[in-house]
């Protein structure tokens, strides 16, 4: 079998080290010794898009905010289910993973980072959350293993219910907060509802139909105010 190589290491701002792994065509991004994404497991990122893009409104000039660049599978998936007029913001906290994204792993890209609809900002998305009221059509979030910090304790305030509140004023009426995780919370989900959205939670695998790991996705409808 061909052994995992070492490609290189970040730090996350607040605590914990990324590293980049490649083993042949595969890669892998873990934190300690949890998985966060790879290469051949893009079936429930790629859902976590096109999910919420068929909750937009149509005739409607997108604005999405995606957090977590990842491995680029919900932004090529945002991007393929969206039309020209479309613009798609990604917030990545940690600077080495975009440098990858060009770097080693610029075929898993595919050039998407390149895309005129596409801008990155080397930020904190809960800061480009804050940043603005009624900014987005929809918000997509999949920077941990489910709504809790695991690669940062600072993101358990983006699922709490401050940071939902926040999420709900940053989208436009019938706007479409996306979570992605590793497995179900009730508790996220009531926190949701509370905050002001109508709820749905959607299973799907990890290989898409495929197969795979069940992971759960929340389709989290902004209503007009919240409660």
């Amino acid at each position: 079998m061909i052994p995992w190589n070492l490609l290189d290491t970040a730090q996350i701002p607040g605590g914990g080290e990324l590293r980049l792994m490649r083993r042949g065509a595969e890669f892998s991004i873990k934190l300690g010794q949890n998985e966060l994404m790879n290469s051949r497991l893009s079936g429930s990122e790629q859902a976590l898009a096109t999910l919420a893009c068929e909750r937009l409104r149509r005739g409607a000039k997108p604005r999405l905010l995606i957090g977590g660049l990842g491995m680029g599978f919900t932004l090529r998936a945002a991007l393929s289910a969206l039309d020209a007029d479309a613009r798609i913001t990604v917030a990545e906290l940690v600077p080495e993973v975009v440098a990858w994204a060009r770097g080693p792993m610029a075929e898993v890209f595919a050039g998407c980072l390149d895309d005129p609809r596409v801008s990155v900002r080397e930020q904190d998305v809960g800061h480009v959350i804050h940043g603005g009221p009624a900014a987005f059509d929809a918000i997509l979030l999949d920077v941990d293993n489910g709504p809790e910090g695991l690669s940062r304790e600072a993101n358990d305030a983006l699922y709490s219910a401050r940071g939902l509140a926040a999420a709900h004023r940053a989208l436009r009426p019938g706007g479409v907060l996306a979570v992605w995780s590793s497995g179900p919370d009730p508790r996220f989900t009531q926190r949701l509802r509370r905050a002001g959205f109508d709820v749905d939670e959607v299973n799907t695998r990890a290989n898409g139909k495929r197969g795979g790991a069940r992971h759960v996705i929340w389709m989290a409808t902004r209503l007009s105010s919240s409660a």
